[in-house]
Formats: structure tokens, C-alpha cells, sequence
């Protein structure tokens, strides 16, 4: 999967978070580390506000493993989890493959369904409230062409997310989504720029989201100004498909 979108734990640290980062690429977690606290840092090194640790979030046993590492590091389960792994696999219904069908679900759903239940037992069994992020798109609301499984596992997301909101509200866990729209990323970076113009002529707004936007609405789920919302499901789209 993708490294996450690298404003998300720059917010949480400028609201005075400590932030575990984790990537499947475990270089690029160290990075982000990096670019937080000025000091670059083995995985789970103490000493400093944060830490990086490398994990495959579509595998049960790495990411079981993985809030192990997380809540051994900080002696306590993380208070803000958000889950934004994703990659795609584009192709039409016609001609997709079984194996990219099965890529996409396994790292953009499952994956977050093994970190929401991960850190929603760490969060019960200690007796902690917390609030969990994870990060749909507007795809899996409207759908797109070309990109059936993603779509698939980012509407997934939304209903796992609303579900576990009705679950875990009573244990003090609140549960939300951020769906966002065509934002600057690497990832979109691949698209034709005779299609990037045509969707930039659909937002009402005139132009691309940038990765602060998705990460402004994440700090704000994160925080006690949201302490009420759970379930959820944020567009960060420019009004696009209003």
C-alpha cells in the first residue's frame, strides 16, 4: 500500500500528538518520523515524541502485531487511529482480473477492518475512549468508471465504519469517515492531464483538493471539537457530485 498522506500526522503533531506512523514501506514511516521531530529513528526507538513502524495492514497476524508494538512503545493503545492505506488497480468490469479485484479489497477494506478491530480491542480492554479516522473516497458513494474494486472497498469502508460507530460508541470509541475527492496526490498524479482538466471543469469550486484539506477534516474528527460525531461520513470534494 501507499505511504500515507503525509499533512495527516504533521496536523496531529502540531495539535500536540504523538504520532506512530506506520507504512508498509518501513523507510518511508521512518521518513515521516523524520519530518516530525528533525531525528531520524529506528522502529519503536524511545527517546523521542515519535516512532515509525513498518506493517502489511492487509494481514491479520502484522497488524495484531502491530498495535502490540504501538501500545508497548507508549505504554498505553493510540488514542487516534486513522487508517488511510489504499492503492488501486484500475481496469474495466469486463476485462478485471481476479487478482487485482482481490489486491485492492485485501489492503483498501480489509485493512481497515483489521486496524479498526485492532485498535477498538486495545482501546475496550484498557478502558480507553479514542476516535477512529479511516479514509473512504467520494468513489465509493457515486462510483467510477474503470475502478469497480475500488469503489467497492471504499463504499465498504463507509458501512464498516457507520457499523463499528454503533458498536463502540458505548465504549467511549468514536468511529468516522473522510470521503475525499480529487486531491493532489501521487496517486493521481498517473491520471491523463486531458482528464485531469476535464474533472477540474466538474468542481464546483474550480480546482483540486490538496492533502492539508483531507488532513484539516482528520484533525478535526481527531480532536474534542468533534467529541459528539460519530458515524459520520465527511465529503472533502469542492462540491463535486453534491
Amino acid at each position: 500500500s501507499p505511504r500515507p498522506l503525509s499533512p495527516i500526522p504533521a496536523r496531529r503533531a502540531e495539535g500536540g500528538a504523538t504520532v506512530a506512523a506506520c507504512d508498509v514501506d518501513g523507510t518511508a514511516a521512518q521518513e515521516t518520523v523524520r519530518l516530525l521531530d528533525g531525528s531520524r529513528r529506528e522502529e519503536g526507538a524511545p527517546g523521542g515524541n515519535h516512532a515509525a513502524f513498518q506493517a502489511d495492514v492487509s494481514e491479520a497476524r502484522a497488524t495484531r502485531r502491530l498495535l502490540e508494538k504501538v501500545q508497548a512503545s507508549f505504554s498505553r493503545p493510540p488514542s487516534v487511529v486513522v487508517s488511510c492505506a489504499g492503492i488501486t488497480r484500475d481496469e474495466f468490469l469486463l476485462h478485471m482480473s481476479e487478482d487485482d479485484w482481490d489486491q485492492v479489497i485485501d489492503v483498501n477494506l480489509k485493512g481497515i477492518f483489521l486496524v479498526t478491530q485492532a485498535a477498538a480491542q486495545a482501546l475496550v480492554s484498557s478502558g480507553c475512549h479514542g476516535s477512529i479516522i479511516n479514509i473512504s473516497s467520494i468513489v465509493g458513494k457515486v462510483g467510477n468508471i474503470g475502478q469497480i474494486n475500488y469503489a467497492a472497498s471504499k463504499a465498504g469502508v463507509i458501512g464498516l465504519t457507520q457499523t463499528a460507530a454503533r458498536e463502540l460508541g458505548r465504549h467511549g470509541i468514536r468511529c468516522n469517515s473522510v470521503l475525499p475527492g480529487f486531491i493532489a496526490t501521487p496517486m493521481t498524479e498517473k491520471m491523463p492531464q486531458k482528464v485531469k482538466d476535464k474533472v477540474t471543469g466538474m468542481i464546483p469550486m474550480g480546482h483540486w483538493g490538496n492533502p492539508e484539506d483531507v488532513a484539516d477534516v482528520v484533525a478535526f474528527l481527531a480532536s474534542e471539537d468533534s467529541g459528539y460525531i460519530t458515524g459520520a461520513s465527511v465529503e472533502v470534494t469542492g462540491g463535486l457530485f453534491m
